[in-house]
């Protein structure tokens, strides 16, 4: 297996996490995506990935007779490797359950992430003219308002579980962790989410997470 990512992308940071959990074993090949004009644009690159988008994770199915296949877009990935190795479950057995974590990382996934990415911060700047700081404002007013929701959410639906949705780790947590860096490192206020910083700092005292970590990666500048 392989994993085609980027240390400080915060859609192959999910994938290392439920990785990591599950017990499985991948060979990172690291995709810069901003040296000469971002590697994730190069031919050999869209030849696997035509959305020119990280991550890309390379397997072979269990059959073990076909071809390698490449997989694109982080949350298909994540249900892909609940399928595949169910042995340490990232989805709850309730039905009901297993819908409210969908829907938590799915919130992260496409409605704060998308608009905060690379390439929509880079058409600010290139194409509508804004600014370093514009731009930055940009981010933190998306990101603070979704994190916003989703602490509401916790507060309904947590009730003082360890991690979002029970005592283990979910693909809700596989999603906030990587958005909870990104929003620090865009000095968003978090101030008024206590309940995503308490999960935030039960997620990084956890082995799995603490090796995902953008800065533990090979590729980290």
């Amino acid at each position: 297996m392989k994993l085609y990512g980027y240390f400080r992308s915060s859609a192959a940071y999910r994938v290392r996490i439920a990785l990591n959990l599950k017990g499985l074993e991948v060979e990172h090949i690291p995709v810069h995506l901003v040296k000469n004009g971002g590697q994730q644009l190069a031919q050999d690159y869209k030849e696997l990935n035509p959305e020119a988008l990280l991550p890309t994770l390379v397997d072979v199915p269990l059959d073990g007779a076909s071809n390698e296949v490449a997989l694109s877009q982080s949350l298909a990935i994540l249900e892909y490797l609940e399928e595949k190795y169910p042995a340490v479950p990232l989805l709850p057995s309730d039905l009901v359950q297993r819908a409210k974590v969908r829907a938590f990382a799915l919130a992260i996934a496409c409605d704060i992430h998308p608009i905060n990415n690379l390439r929509v911060l880079k058409y600010l700047g290139k194409e509508l003219g804004l600014d370093e700081v514009q731009r930055n404002h940009w981010y933190r007013h998306w990101c603070e308002a979704g994190l916003a929701t989703l602490e509401a959410r916790l507060v309904k639906e947590n009730e003082g579980h360890a991690f979002c949705f029970g005592d283990q780790p979910s693909m809700a947590d596989c999603c906030l962790i990587p958005q909870v860096f990104n929003a620090q490192r865009f000095q968003c206020d978090l101030s008024s989410m206590p309940t995503i910083m308490r999960i935030n700092e039960q997620c990084l005292s956890h082995d799995a997470f603490v090796r995902a970590m953008p800065a533990n990666q090979a590729d980290a500048e």
